[in-house]
C-alpha cells in the first residue's frame, strides 16, 4: 500500500504544475508555397481570440477558426478552447512563431523551418489529382517504409472518398490523423489532403504498391450553377509504386533491426547511492524508420549487488521526413543490497543501417557508483518496499515544507476509498487471502488472454511474422508452446485454418499479407477454446437422469 500512497501524494503534488495552455503546429517542415495551421489549446473559458498581429510581417494568414467545449476527466469538468489559423510563410530559412497572449498566459514560441519548393507534380493544373511517395525505393524486408499520400484539389469538395488498397505481400497501417494544408502549383491554389502509412514488406522481391482511388464531389462553376445543381462528380487514381525489395543480409546481427539511425542516451543517473535506498536511472531510446512495436524491449541489466524494478516505457511515435520516429523512454529504479562499488552494464543494441549497407552497435557507458553504508545495510530489501517507503518520505517532507497539508489529507482519503473499493471487490470474487491451488490438468481456459485482441490487431499490422506466431500462442492461458499446440486448444476450424494459413505463408513461401488477413478476421471476436471433457461432464450431470439406475446396476 505504501507505494499507493507515494503516488497519490505525488500525483496531488504536480496537478497544479501541469501546463494549460499550449501551442502546437501540425508541421514543422514545409515548402514555400504550402501553409502550416497553428493551433492554441487553453482551459480558459473566457478566454478570446489572440491578437496575431504579431505574425503579420512574416506570414500570410488565413483560415481562422475556433471551437468551445466542457470535457470531462476523472469526474472534473474541465473547459477546451481551441483556436486555429493557417500560416503561409513570407520567405524560405528557419522562422519562429513567436510567443501569443492567450487570456492570462502565454505559449511558448514555435519553430518552422520553410524550404524552397519542390519540382510541380506532372498532374498540377488538373482539378483533383494524387501523389504517393516512399522514402525509400529498395527497402529491406521488414523494414518500416514510411508511404506519405496527397490529394491535391482545386475545387471545393462537398463529399469524398480517399482509399489506399494494401499491397500484396507487405503490411499497410495508417499513421496518425490526415493534415490538410493548401499549395499553389501552377498558378494555381491547392488544397492537400496528406494521409501517412507505415508499409512493412514481408519478403524480397519486386513490391508493388496499388494507387490510391478518390471519388467525391464537388462544387462547379459559374455555368454549372446557372444551368444545373452546381455540383460534379470528381474522381482521380493515383499511380502505381514499385519498390524493389532487398532480402536480409548474411551478415546482419540478429534479431533483425533495419533502421536509418538509433541513439541510446542517459537522462538521469544518480549522484550518489545508500545501500537498501532506492535511485533513479531514465534511459532513452530513438529509432528512426521503426514503429514501438518492432523495437526490443529496453533494458538495464545490474549484478547481483543490487535489484532493479524498471517502470512501463512511455512512447511516443511521430512521422517525421516522410518516415516513423519512435522514443522511449523508461525508468528504472535501483535499490543497491550492500555499500561498496556498483557497477551497472549500459544497454547495448545491434542493428542495421539501410543507408549505409552496414551492421551497428548503440551503446551507452558502464556505470560505475559507489554505494555508501544506508541506515538498514545488511538488511534484505524485498520488492521494492524500500523504494515505495523513501518515495511517500520524501514527498511527505516535501509537503512539509510546502504547507500542502490539505492535498495530504485529500489524497490519504482516496488512498482510503481506493483500499476500500479493493477489498470489496475481493470479497465478492470469494478471495480468502491464501495462496491459490494450481489448476487440475484439463480446466478450462481462462477468460483474460495474456494477449489483448488490441495488442494482436496491432502485430498482425506491423510484426514480423516470428512476432505474429509469439501473439497468437499469448493469446492461451498458459502460452501454448508452438502454433500446432494451440490449433489444438481451439475449437473453431476457421482459426484453426487460419492458424494453417500463416505456417504455409511463413515456412511454404505462401502469401503472408493473404494470411494476415485471414487471421485478422477469424480471431475479431477473440480465440474459441476447446471445451474440456470434465467440464462437459459435469455440465450433463446438473440434470437428474430421465430412468435412474437401480440398485445393483
Amino acid at each position: 500500500m505504501r507505494w499507493i500512497c507515494a503516488c497519490l501524494l505525488l500525483a496531488a503534488c504536480t496537478v497544479q504544475a501541469q501546463a494549460a495552455t499550449r501551442a502546437w503546429l501540425d508541421r514543422d517542415r514545409i515548402e514555400v508555397g504550402e501553409t502550416a495551421t497553428l493551433n492554441i489549446e487553453t482551459d480558459q473559458a473566457t478566454a478570446q481570440i489572440p491578437d496575431f498581429a504579431e505574425l503579420v510581417p512574416d506570414f500570410v494568414l488565413s483560415g481562422h477558426s475556433s471551437s468551445r467545449g466542457i470535457e470531462v476527466d476523472n469526474g472534473r469538468r474541465r473547459a477546451r478552447v481551441l483556436f486555429a489559423v493557417a500560416l503561409r510563410p513570407r520567405r524560405e530559412g528557419l522562422m519562429t512563431v513567436p510567443a501569443l497572449r492567450v487570456g492570462g498566459e502565454t505559449t511558448a514560441p514555435l519553430a518552422l523551418t520553410v524550404v524552397p519548393a519542390s519540382t510541380a507534380p506532372a498532374r498540377a493544373g488538373e482539378p483533383v489529382f494524387i501523389e504517393g511517395e516512399a522514402d525509400s525505393q529498395d527497402p529491406y524486408v521488414q523494414q518500416s517504409v514510411g508511404y506519405t499520400l496527397r490529394l491535391y484539389y482545386a475545387t471545393p469538395l462537398v463529399s469524398g472518398q480517399l482509399d489506399q488498397p494494401a499491397p500484396d505481400g507487405a503490411a499497410l497501417q495508417r499513421v496518425g490523423s490526415d493534415l490538410q494544408y493548401s499549395r499553389e502549383l501552377g498558378g494555381r491554389r491547392y488544397t492537400v489532403v496528406e494521409r501517412r502509412f507505415v508499409i512493412v514488406p514481408e519478403r524480397s522481391g519486386t513490391l508493388t504498391i496499388p494507387g490510391a482511388r478518390f471519388e467525391g464531389t464537388g462544387v462547379g462553376g459559374f455555368f454549372d450553377d446557372m444551368f444545373g445543381d452546381g455540383r460534379r462528380a470528381l474522381r482521380a487514381n493515383g499511380a502505381p509504386r514499385i519498390l524493389q525489395v532487398r532480402p536480409v543480409p548474411d551478415a546482419a546481427p540478429q534479431p533483425w533491426l533495419p533502421l536509418h539511425g538509433m541513439e541510446l542516451r542517459y537522462l538521469a543517473t544518480p549522484q550518489s547511492l545508500r545501500a537498501g535506498e532506492a535511485a533513479t536511472i531514465d534511459v532513452e531510446l530513438v529509432a528512426d524508420g521503426a514503429a514501438a512495436s518492432q523495437l526490443p524491449e529496453l533494458q538495464l541489466p545490474v549484478g547481483d549487488g543490487a535489484q532493479m524494478f524498471p517502470e512501463p516505457p512511455q512512447v511516443d511515435e511521430s512521422f517525421e521526413r516522410g518516415r516513423l520516429r519512435t522514443k522511449v523512454t523508461r525508468r528504472f529504479a535501483v535499490v543497491p543490497a550492500r555499500e561498496g562499488a556498483l557497477r551497472i552494464a549500459g544497454p547495448r543494441q545491434a542493428w542495421w543501417d539501410v543507408r549505409a549497407g552496414i551492421a551497428r552497435t548503440a551503446s551507452l557507458p558502464d556505470l560505475e557508483l559507489e554505494v555508501a553504508a544506508g541506515a538498514a545495510s545488511g538488511a534484505a530489501v524485498d520488492d521494492g518496499a524500500h523504494e515505495a517507503f523513501d518515495a511517500a518520505r520524501g514527498e511527505n517532507d516535501a509537503l512539509r515544507r510546502w504547507g500542502a497539508w490539505p492535498w495530504l489529507a485529500l489524497a490519504f482519503a482516496l488512498l482510503w476509498l481506493g483500499t476500500l473499493a479493493w477489498a470489496l471487490r475481493r470479497q465478492a470474487a470469494g478471495w480468502t487471502g491464501t495462496t491459490p491451488a494450481a489448476p487440475a490438468p484439463g480446466a478450462a481456459e481462462p477468460t483474460a488472454p495474456v494477449t489483448s485482441l488490441r495488442d494482436l490487431a496491432r502485430v498482425l499490422q506491423v510484426g514480423d511474422p516470428a512476432e505474429v506466431e509469439h501473439a497468437l500462442c499469448a493469446l492461451a492461458s498458459p502460452p501454448a508452446a508452438h502454433l500446432d499446440a494451440l490449433a489444438e486448444r481451439l475449437a473453431d476450424p476457421v482459426q484453426r485454418d487460419a492458424i494453417a494459413s500463416l505456417q504455409q505463408a511463413r515456412w511454404a513461401d505462401g502469401d503472408m499479407a493473404a494470411a494476415r488477413a485471414h487471421l485478422r478476421e477469424a480471431f475479431a471476436r477473440g480465440p474459441r477454446w476447446l471445451e474440456p471433457a470434465s467440464t462437459a461432464g459435469a455440465r450433463a450431470s446438473l440434470l437428474p437422469p430421465l430412468y435412474p439406475r437401480r440398485p445393483g446396476r
